[in-house]
């Protein structure tokens, strides 16, 4: 492979080598004038002494990816990060030939040169790259830029460099004209492709394969149609329920569920092809186990691959998600009340007690709802937010089972007490005795007194 020299030494040989066709074909004597080969930009040879010269110019306009080797050697790198390929830049050359004289018909002269030269020389061999760039000899007074151009290493790279013609519409030449802000002059396109450049850095070389692992395994993969909640109020997925993930294709030899940032192996008797069963209370009841809030599940199957098998990840599921509501235990401490008639009101703390534990980003609230008030009397329902962090002060504490509620300003009377975190509220108990008068109303748990 080539190094980043190789741009220019394309440009380098292929200047050099019309200025041999225009030497050998003695253009200088025929018209009467000296000839030179430029790669100048067009803007600089139409200006000083550069306007009355006679000669051909090679401009390189663009570069483009090739699109054979654009992916070649993918990837590039391991899981590590560490590079295990060289990946080469695969790039195409796009050129200007233009022809530039003072002169009647020089410029079409030159210019038909130079094409048959391009058209008879279709591939740069590697001979020819050779002597074009090995001739700087001690004493040369070549500049350095090309007597650098010789550790290049272009003839030396894998596929050898074509010259083709570019056929260009007048309007893609007009607007090409336009852009390098020079008068026009006779002008063709040329693509030389394919240079190859490669990083000098030796990648890591991983050792062979001693001995292939051939595995041959349909693929089945596992679908989530519909998440209920056994034990559950109302449906609803609080800490001791049982979670019943339905579908199909859910059982297989490694069966994991990911729910809510852990990954669960649930018991074989609890796993079918069309159900499985996951209880959440000993997941709410870790320290670093689920939180209250939305909760993402997906099954996957496990495979054992290898010599000795290890295990991989195979299939996964479609995504879905409910809402765990948490479970409370409220505590009135020190209630004080002042004031008298419609202008009491009382000031406690309240500490309520978490299941699951709470985290110290998320974010809770108190809710105080009026219970059993009388005709007319109307009460306000409150709502007080968590000290900061949750009131959470250490700094290696991340979770916390019990947060206390700074309250002030609550009118006396019953009050119905639910909480909110990050959006997932906690219920109430309900009566479901259907024979009862309050059949599937609240029974009035939790609750706080304020007063009297």
């Amino acid at each position: 492979m080539s190094n980043a020299l190789a741009i220019a030494a394309v440009t380098a040989v292929l200047r050099d080598l019309l200025n041999d066709g225009l030497v050998n074909a003695n253009v200088s004597g025929s018209m009467g004038s000296a000839v030179t080969v430029t790669a100048l930009p067009p803007d600089l040879i139409f200006t000083g002494t550069n306007s009355q010269q006679e000669g051909l110019n090679l401009f390189l306009y663009q570069v483009t990816p090739n699109p054979g080797w654009r992916n070649v050697g993918l990837p590039t790198r391991d899981a590590q990060g560490s590079r295990i390929s060289s990946q080469p830049l695969a790039l195409d050359l796009h050129y200007l030939l233009t022809a530039h004289s003072p002169e009647e018909l020089h410029t079409e002269i030159l210019l038909g040169y130079g094409m048959q030269l391009l058209h008879e020389m279709p591939v740069l061999t590697r001979r020819g790259i050779r002597t074009t760039l090995g001739t700087a000899l001690p004493g040369t007074v070549l500049p350095p830029a090309f007597r650098a151009l010789s550790g290049a290493a272009l003839a030396e790279q894998v596929e050898q460099i074509k010259i083709a013609y570019q056929p260009m519409s007048a309007e893609e030449m007009f607007r090409l004209w336009s852009s390098f802000q020079a008068p026009y002059r006779p002008s063709t396109a040329y693509q030389a492709t394919v240079v190859l450049i490669e990083s000098d850095r030796v990648p890591k070389s991983p050792l062979p394969v001693l001995r292939p692992n051939l595995y041959v395994a349909p693929f089945r993969q596992p679908i989530i149609e519909q998440l209920l909640a056994l034990d559950g109020l109302a449906q609803s997925f609080v800490p001791s329920s049982t979670l019943v993930i339905r579908g199909q294709q859910l059982q297989e030899e490694r069966t994991r569920v990911k729910l809510g940032g852990l990954e669960i192996t649930p018991e074989e008797s609890n796993i079918t092809s069309t159900q499985i069963r996951l209880p959440l209370l000993p997941l709410a009841e870790r320290a670093n186990g689920l939180k209250a809030g939305i909760q993402s599940v997906q099954v996957i199957h496990g495979l054992r691959l290898g010599t000795p098998a290890d295990p991989h990840q195979g299939a996964e599921s479609n995504l879905a998600a409910f809402i765990l509501r948490p479970a409370i235990a409220v505590n009135l401490v020190d209630p004080v009340c002042t004031g008298s008639g419609e202008a009491r009101r009382c000031a406690a703390t309240v500490a309520i007690g978490f299941t699951p534990w709470v985290d110290k980003t998320q974010r809770v609230a108190l809710l105080l709802d009026p219970l059993s008030t009388s005709p007319g009397e109307q009460r306000p329902a409150y709502r007080f937010a968590a000290p900061t962090d949750n009131g959470i002060t250490a700094a290696d504490q991340t979770r916390t089972a019990q947060i206390q509620f700074p309250v002030q300003g609550v009118m006396p009377g019953n009050y119905l007490v639910r909480v909110q975190v990050d959006g997932a509220e906690s219920l109430p108990e309900v009566n479901l005795d259907p024979s009862s008068p309050s059949y599937n109303q609240y029974t009035g748990n939790p609750q706080l007194v304020f007063g009297p």
